[in-house]
């Protein structure tokens, strides 16, 4: 199984590093009104090819290309949202769809996930358990198959209505701004690769700001400042450059150390590697062990790797981070707090390990919340050049933009989470049903507004349940949101402005959810912190789906 989820993720790299769309100097039409940010990068990728290739001298002026576009994260992300060209954006999104498919023999995830989930079929039946889900869930919070389904259906029967509602909002806006070939004669809905380009200009029109114009304002060092400040308040620790300590595997990556405030005592430390190289490089974000705390092996001090994929810095500019990179860092960073702050001294429950994998994301996700916190986000929000704060206008339209489309992004999620939790229960590998099949009833359910193209390959690249950890286990998104929303709603109760009262709460949780580490149940650490069992309601209100 190792081997193969390996090969599973080697595949996808291949592919994407496989593929790139060369935009041609003559073509910048193309790419009219694409943010300087996304063209410079395309401009670099490009540049970066050409020496590779040889040409030591090549210097690529990214306001006149050419442009490499390739399907790395943000590439493929910044094309999706702002390339006005439809060509364009369709020929990326097929190839992205279709990546490590039946396209290419060689690197075909197909029969890897069909021996997969064979394997962990046969595995769980061997432990005396009827399916891999029934397995995963045996060492989960999540009691049974059927508790996650109420979960989901739970918060689906409120999103499932709002979805639709956005997406009809989303078209009408295209139909109207969009011209010609975006009439209801010449186009019955919205493809999937215009879907996100015009949500976001109807989100930069309903609330006047854009990724780009809010980039100078999220430098990374200043980012980076900021979060650390976060942490010094409410959980009392403070984080300290320490490059140069410890050997690193690129030059982009630094390296940390956290002393608690009271002791002054070195407690952790960690690596930050936070730019994307898709030349060698897998995307997403992820918090790994370097180094465990236990007494047993007299290890006092736990080492973590935060890695995220941002985009790098471009000349002389630093990186200029999206908001959304924003929340990815805080979030990877939450994840790393667990490992470095726990209290736990048994290897095998200490920081991450032996947290129930369902509340595992609790921290990270909490952590997310404070990016809607005025204070901690103008402890960061500063222009690059000039030092000027974030403007307040857009700050509150920054916090009005946290439900824009909250539907369809909730159901997104459910539908991943449906799809894998369907093929670890119900799914016979070797039926008549195909895992395709399989993808398109469930989307028939949880994505009816928007359904996936026939040949979408959406799974040959599923990594969280094939590459990852997370097979059978993708519902625990939504699960640790109930409660890190709930969690967060108790320094919400005393008033987050209340600066003596949200320390008292902090240190609360640093030594319950921080601290405790997996030998303790999550529900029992969970109900230490707030008295009580976590409830959805917070996460709702805290989405606009109240």
């Amino acid at each position: 199984l190792a081997e193969l989820s390996t090969n599973f993720s080697n595949n996808i790299l291949d592919e994407t590093k496989a593929f790139s769309l060369t935009v041609d100097s003559a073509d910048s039409a193309k790419l009219e009104g694409a943010p300087a940010s996304a063209k410079a990068m395309w401009a670099q990728s490009h540049e970066q090819y050409l020496k590779k290739e040889g040409n030591d001298d090549a210097k690529i002026d990214p306001e006149t290309g050419p442009w490499r576009i390739t399907l790395d994260g943000p590439s493929y992300i910044a094309t999706l949202s702002h390339v006005p060209d439809r060509e364009i954006r369709e020929q990326i999104y097929r190839a992205y769809i279709t990546r490590a498919s039946e396209g290419n023999a060689e690197k075909n995830n197909v029969p890897i996930i069909n021996e997969i989930l064979k394997l962990k079929t046969e595995s769980a039946k061997m432990l005396g358990y009827a399916n891999y889900a029934e397995q995963s869930l045996a060492s989960k919070m999540a009691p049974t198959v059927e508790s996650v389904a109420e979960l989901t259906d739970l918060i689906a029967a409120k999103a499932g209505p709002a979805a639709y509602t956005e997406l009809e909002e989303i078209t009408t806006y295209a139909r109207s701004k969009g011209g010609d070939e975006y009439a209801e004669d010449k186009l019955a809905k919205l493809m999937p690769w215009d879907v996100t380009f015009w949500s976001e200009r109807f989100k930069e029109e309903k609330y006047a700001v854009t990724e780009e114009e809010l980039r100078p304002y999220f430098a990374l060092p200043a980012v980076l400042d900021g979060m650390f400040e976060l942490v010094k308040r409410i959980f009392g620790v403070v984080v300290k450059p320490a490059d140069g300590e410890a050997e690193v595997w690129n030059e982009d990556v630094r390296y940390f150390n956290v002393y608690d405030v009271d002791t002054n005592a070195h407690i952790a430390s960690f690596f930050l590697d936070p730019y994307s190289r898709p030349a060698d490089k897998r995307g997403g974000a992820w918090m790994d062990v370097c180094i465990q705390k236990s007494e047993a092996m007299k290890r006092d001090i736990p080492v973590a790797y935060l890695t995220c994929n941002g985009s790098p810095p471009v000349g002389d500019k630093p990186s200029l981070m999206t908001f959304r990179e924003v929340e990815t860092l805080f979030h990877e960073f939450g994840h790393g707090l667990q490992h470095m702050l726990t209290e736990a001294e048994v290897g095998d429950v200490s920081g991450i390990n032996g947290v129930e994998w369902d509340a595992v994301e609790l921290p990270s996700q909490f952590m997310e919340n404070w990016c809607y916190d005025k204070p901690t986000v103008y402890g960061f929000a500063k222009h690059y050049e000039t030092g000027e704060p974030l403007p307040e206008d857009l700050f509150e339209k920054l916090k009005q933009q946290k439900t824009f489309s909250a539907g369809l992004m909730a159901m997104r999620q459910l539908y991943f989470g449906s799809l894998d939790m369907e093929l670890h229960s119900a799914y016979d590998p070797e039926g008549e049903e195909t895992i395709f099949d399989v993808q398109k009833r469930i989307a028939a359910k949880y994505q009816p507004h928007n359904l996936p193209l026939p040949e979408d390959r959406f799974l040959c690249t599923f990594g969280h349940i094939f590459g990852g950890g997370y097979a059978a286990g993708y519902y625990s998104y939504k699960w640790a949101e109930v409660m890190s929303a709930d969690a967060f709603g108790a320094f919400e109760d005393v008033g987050l402005d209340n600066d003596e009262e949200v320390q008292k709460v902090g240190r609360s949780f640093r030594k319950t959810v921080l601290a405790l580490g997996g030998g303790i149940p999550p529900s029992e650490v969970f109900k230490s912190f707030r008295g009580r069992d976590p409830i959805p309601d917070a996460l709702l209100r805290h989405n606009g789906l109240a």
